[in-house]
């Protein structure tokens, strides 16, 4: 298997729209924006989210966020969104990272992986540790998360707060 992570571009095509058509528009916290988009308006959409990774045009409450897709053997799997800082509100609601995996392409261990070289990733940005807000009823993603050396600092609001060290990560890469 070939698995990494692209970083979003505005020349992304057809094949991260399809992907992104499948996923639901707001499942477990993770809010796809493109769903129901046009092809045009979906392009328009890149653009807003390379602004955004590059602190452009960002409003007083949010935070540069970086998107990328997993691609397994050729074909984009799922999309992760990392933020590079956290806010206090940030920190009791959204984390670093939000991440979904396609419907089509779940339960084959894709999420794990995602999360995995995400953390990788991470470490190479200068994060030591990232914090994921997880809907307490969203039970595999804890699983990923606690797997790949999550830390649950707590369980609040029906969320887990776990908190993953990027360095351990970055030293087996």
């Amino acid at each position: 298997m070939n698995a990494y992570l692209k970083k979003l571009s505005i020349d992304d095509g057809a094949d991260i729209y399809a992907m992104l058509q499948e996923m639901p528009k707001d499942e477990n916290g993770l809010m796809n924006n493109a769903h129901g988009l046009s092809y045009e308006d979906f392009k328009q959409w890149l653009v807003t989210n390379d602004n955004m990774a590059n602190g452009i045009g960002l409003e007083d409450w949010m935070v540069p966020q970086i998107t990328y897709w997993l691609y397994v053997d050729g074909n984009p799997v799922g999309i992760v969104k990392l933020r590079t800082r956290l806010t206090d509100k940030l920190r009791e609601d959204g984390g670093h990272v939000g991440y979904g995996i396609a419907p089509s392409h779940r339960g084959k261990g894709y999420g794990a992986l995602l999360i995995k070289t995400m953390t990788i990733e991470a470490a190479a940005l200068g994060i030591d540790r990232i914090l994921l807000t997880i809907n307490s009823n969203n039970t595999p993603s804890i699983k990923i998360a606690v797997n790949n050396g999550g830390i649950i600092e707590k369980i609040f609001n029906e969320k887990h707060f776990i908190w993953i060290d990027c360095q351990k990560h970055a030293t087996f890469a």
